[in-house]
């Protein structure tokens, strides 16, 4: 899937609400956007190949809890968040990013997830170790042939309610991430921090991937009162931490609510989408480039990449009825190139790839809704639509339960290869099983599906092991590489790691074993964002929470794996 390429393992929306949306229908939640795949085109080091998008199909777009101004009412933002995704949890891979466990200055505030990482098997014997001496301590127990823990970073700060983590973005030796007040930069080979950069307010949203020279643009809220907009514009430096222009949106030009927004890059372009917005900015110097596209219609989000794409949406004849478009913009000018009319009643869900155009489309909620995939030529005339079967095709979207709005093109769990051209993509979990204890803990298996993107026809299906799922990251060498999550406790000798594929099916060959010892560690990573370059694998948390101060301290962020 053409991204753009990024230096660095690679990885990926949910759906928005709708501004000229039926009040009798449901509309997209706030986010006009969706997560994109976190696949980019090869790069050097930790780069991330190019690959599609890959995230679950269209979100609900319901707005996201409100930050609470102080307190630690967990289980309560827990539980909205669990109301909102029963059913459609997801264990994929992504990018991979550092969450800082230095100092308090790297604020991670935890945000509802599934049940704060439940405590399983073997997960808790590590609590209270150094995160190398728990890297030591699995090592140990590593059989031939798996690769070893590089290293491990817990949090070990004390955070405001909901901690977001932004990024990763990797440039030369160094991958970055943004959370809470502080953008943080760490060194690749051994997780240390190479350089932190303090921010007057919270991070509020930022581009999935940097620009090829290492800037990245990222949103700050205005203030921290209770308006709480979205509408302050910071570059950086990736390689340096060196802060370089900054900007702020005028907001009267269309009095809206900038809480929430979706950004990209391509190229030297940044754009920031959302409810009734559409602004471009030049990353090397900050130039205002345009604003609000011509005519009635609206800009969801962008997805960026090799190719800028955009969600739009503009009134119908029918009153207050609405029609929803992808259109490929050219990122310097704001000039349609191309429109695609998507079939009404539909939502564009998530873009898993910009070159070629794969879009991921929903007709309802997520959950019970009806999900489709549309496969377009560069010209944005429809090339196929993959036909499922009886198979329901989905994929993650790194962060869902973030109280921020989510990119289009941050989802996982499909790849494309344009060389066979065919679309390789994962089904929803089936429950295979749960522990006694509680919380009670359930385990998923899934599988592969690939499409031949010319026709649209089911080429076959491959099963996970069981208890086990399989997340494609992206294609390379003619195979396409997928993370695979551990067992359940009750399965020995076995860990997660990254497998591959060929286009003709078969069995999933190990790239990079994880060890089994690390496996109870490596399921405490619920729904990570997992990246993977040069032998070596990451994976790292996209929220970061806990149910007291001590479990949020000694959270896990991050681990590394590789000889």
């Amino acid at each position: 899937m053409s991204q753009p390429p990024q230096e660095g393992f690679g990885a990926p929306y949910e759906p928005r609400p709708g501004v000229y949306g039926d009040p009798g229908q449901p509309q997209p939640g706030p986010y006009g956007q969706q997560s994109g795949p976190y696949g980019q085109p090869s790069q050097p080091s930790y780069g991330y190949p190019p690959q599609p998008p890959t995230a679950p199909f269209v979100r609900p777009r319901s707005q996201p809890p409100n930050r609470p101004s102080g307190g630690r009412s967990r289980g309560r933002l827990v539980g909205l968040v669990a109301a909102v995704l029963a059913g459609v949890l997801v264990i994929g891979a992504g990018v991979w990013f550092v969450v800082g466990g230095d100092d308090g200055s790297d604020g991670e505030k935890p945000v509802a997830k599934e049940s704060t990482a439940p405590k399983q098997p073997g997960a808790g014997s590590n609590r209270k170790k150094t995160p190398a001496a728990e890297a030591a301590e699995i090592n140990k127990g590593r059989k031939e042939g798996e690769a070893k823990v590089r290293w491990i970073q817990k949090n070990g700060v004390d955070l405001p309610l909901g901690a977001a983590a932004l990024g990763p973005w990797i440039t030369g030796g160094t991958v970055a991430k943004a959370m809470h007040r502080t953008v943080s930069g760490y060194s690749l080979a051994d997780g240390s921090q190479k350089w932190s950069l303090r921010l007057p307010t919270d991070v509020c949203a930022a581009p999935t991937r940097p620009t090829a020279d290492g800037k990245i643009v990222i949103g700050l809220l205005a203030d921290t009162s209770a308006a709480q907009n979205c509408d302050k514009l910071q570059m950086i430096d990736l390689a340096t931490g060196e802060a370089g222009w900054s900007a702020t949106i005028d907001r009267a030009v269309h009095n809206d609510d900038l809480r929430f927004v979706i950004m990209a890059i391509s190229g030297d372009v940044v754009t920031i989408g959302g409810l009734r917005r559409a602004e471009a900015y030049r990353v090397s110097d900050g130039k205002h480039l345009w604003g609000k596209l011509p005519g009635p219609c609206e800009v969801e989000g962008f997805a960026g990449g090799a190719v800028m794409l955009a969600s739009v949406i503009c009134p119908a004849q029918s009153k207050n009825a609405i029609d929803r478009e992808v259109r490929r913009i050219d990122p310097v000018t704001g000039r349609t190139l191309w429109t695609y009319k998507v079939r009404k009643d539909w939502n564009v869900d998530a873009f898993y790839s910009v070159d070629p155009p794969v879009i991921f489309l929903r007709n309802g909620p997520l959950v019970g809704g009806t999900s489709a995939i549309a496969v377009l030529n560069d010209d944005g005339t429809a090339r196929s639509r993959p036909v499922p079967g009886g198979d329901t095709l989905e994929g993650l979207c790194p962060g869902k339960e973030r109280e921020l709005g989510w990119n289009l093109d941050i989802c996982m769990g499909a790849a494309v290869d344009t060389e066979t051209d065919t679309l390789y993509v994962t089904t929803k979990r089936r429950p295979v099983g749960r522990t006694e204890r509680r919380p009670v803990v359930r385990w998923f298996t899934n599988d592969v599906v690939a499409f031949d993107m010319n026709t649209g026809k089911k080429k076959w299906k491959v099963p996970s092991p069981a208890t086990q799922t399989l997340m494609p990251l992206r294609v390379e060498g003619g195979k396409v590489l997928m993370y695979l999550s551990p067992p359940d406790p009750k399965t020995e000798d076995v860990g997660g790691g990254i497998m591959a594929l060929g286009p003709q099916g078969g069995t999933p060959q190990p790239v990079l074993r994880h060890p089994a010892s690390a496996a109870a560690t490596e399921r405490t990573f619920d729904e990570p964002i997992v990246l993977h370059a040069d032998g070596r694998s990451l994976l790292m948390i996209p929220q970061v929470s806990g149910d007291t101060d001590e479990e949020e301290m000694e959270r896990r962020t991050m681990i590394a794996f590789g000889d």
